[in-house]
């Protein structure tokens, strides 16, 4: 068992306490493909701003804590900032990722679970973008396994562009974490990173269909393909590279 934290166990003591306020109504499958001791990367599906609170939740059957990597701005944030830093979690700079590598295979190989988001920026569409390789390399360096871990029904709560639906909604809140997924050494990293694709589409998939049908007044969140108004992934794409120049033009005014 993990040492209690001062920090990390608090929050997800208030993160329980939202949910049940909430009323939202949890399907966890896969709790026990976390290991209890050593190194893993936890590979997550990135919808909504509440993913990693959602996706820490199945490492506590087996009394693990996971260190989440996440954009570097959040660190400059007045309240965020130190609570990240407490719960050392890692810093990404986008543009410069080779330090955020380092830290999390220095993590890996202490045994800590590492969470990452392969897609790197949320999904607008809220079906799987492409997978950068980082997940794979870090794990394949550290020398220790992927668990492919799915999230849906998140999205409904908080995500991007759409409002918050933070009050008693009750809404069902799906988190799947599959077998975990060995890097030997002399694997192909690209080969790797498509089968851990594979996966967490198998897995997003068999969620959708047990999950049921969103209510209409719920139907911006839910993709095109399954009858929604989301975004179109090709619509999504376009809306964040609206969002990057935005951005961009912003800080250079």
């Amino acid at each position: 068992m993990e040492r209690f934290e001062p920090v990390y166990h608090p929050i997800i003591g208030l993160a329980r306490t939202l949910f049940a306020a909430q009323g939202s109504r949890f399907t966890i499958l896969g709790e026990d493909n976390v290991p209890r001791s050593g190194g893993a990367v936890m590979a997550i599906n990135h919808i909504g701003y509440l993913d990693f609170v959602y996706a820490g939740f199945p490492a506590r059957k087996s009394h693990r804590l996971v260190r989440f990597m996440a954009k570097k701005s959040i660190w400059e944030h007045n309240v965020a900032g130190p609570l990240m830093r407490s719960m050392r979690h890692i810093p990404v700079d986008r543009h410069a990722g080779g330090a955020s590598f380092r830290e999390a295979v220095d993590k890996l190989r202490a045994g800590e679970i590492v969470g990452v988001f392969p897609e790197a920026t949320m999904s607008l569409s809220f079906e799987l973008k492409p997978f950068k390789s980082g997940a794979v390399r870090m794990a394949q360096e550290a020398g220790v396994p992927i668990l492919p871990t799915t999230l849906w029904g998140v999205q409904r709560v908080w995500t991007k562009h759409l409002p918050k639906q933070m009050g008693r909604k009750r809404i069902p809140i799906h988190i799947t974490v599959g077998e975990p997924i060995p890097v030997p050494p002399d694997a192909d990293p690209e080969a790797v990173n498509r089968h851990l694709f594979e996966v967490m589409h198998a897995q997003l998939e068999a969620q959708r269909a047990a999950y049921g049908p969103f209510p209409a007044a719920d139907a911006a969140y839910l993709p095109r393909s399954m009858g929604g108004t989301a975004p179109t992934p090709e619509e999504a794409l376009a809306k964040e590279e609206h969002d990057r120049t935005r951005l961009k033009d912003k800080f250079n005014s």
